[in-house]
């Protein structure tokens, strides 16, 4: 199991990667979240700084867009890196085990109190579960959340039919 991957990192990096969940525990503990509810209450898990892994792949100078891609239910979202370079966090853990799926895993990209980063590019939206690719560009990327609040609406309705 920890051998499998459970995220891609690519685009614009020195080094595309291919992490497991062993790679996620291996990197060095000032890197880690340990208890992501002493952030926000609302969340629970281990994580990793985002900036971990901009160093982990060498994210090239002129990459100023990271778009979170999720699969499962092909919702993208692509941002502006520098809002998000020293806030964000990827949750990988939760109880000592891999996220799982419920709980938005394989990995699970968040923003602690994104209204702070000041820019109409993050919203509450830019908080993506599911995760299973991480790209790097020098424009924005492919993004299909929504752009009202109508949409924002249908977008939360449907998911809590899961």
């Amino acid at each position: 199991m920890s051998d499998t991957p459970i995220l891609t990192i690519d685009g614009d990096v020195e080094t595309p990667r291919q992490l497991t969940f062993a790679d996620f525990a291996a990197i060095d503990a000032a890197q880690q979240i340990v208890d992501v509810s002493r952030i926000d209450p609302k969340r629970s898990g281990d994580a990793v700084k985002l900036t971990a892994l901009l160093d982990l792949v060498g994210v090239k100078p002129g990459a100023g867009w990271i778009t979170l891609h999720a699969s499962l239910d092909d919702f993208h979202a692509s941002i502006p890196l520098d809002a998000v370079r020293e806030r964000g966090i990827v949750i990988y853990r939760l109880n000592g085990a891999p996220l799982p799926q419920k709980a938005g895993g394989p990995v699970r990209f968040y923003i602690p109190d994104f209204a702070a980063c000041h820019t109409s590019e993050i919203d509450e939206c830019a908080n993506v579960k599911f995760v299973d690719r991480i790209e790097f560009a020098t424009s924005k990327g492919f993004d299909n959340r929504p752009h009202d609040g109508a949409e924002h609406e249908e977008l939360h309705r449907k998911q809590d039919g899961h």
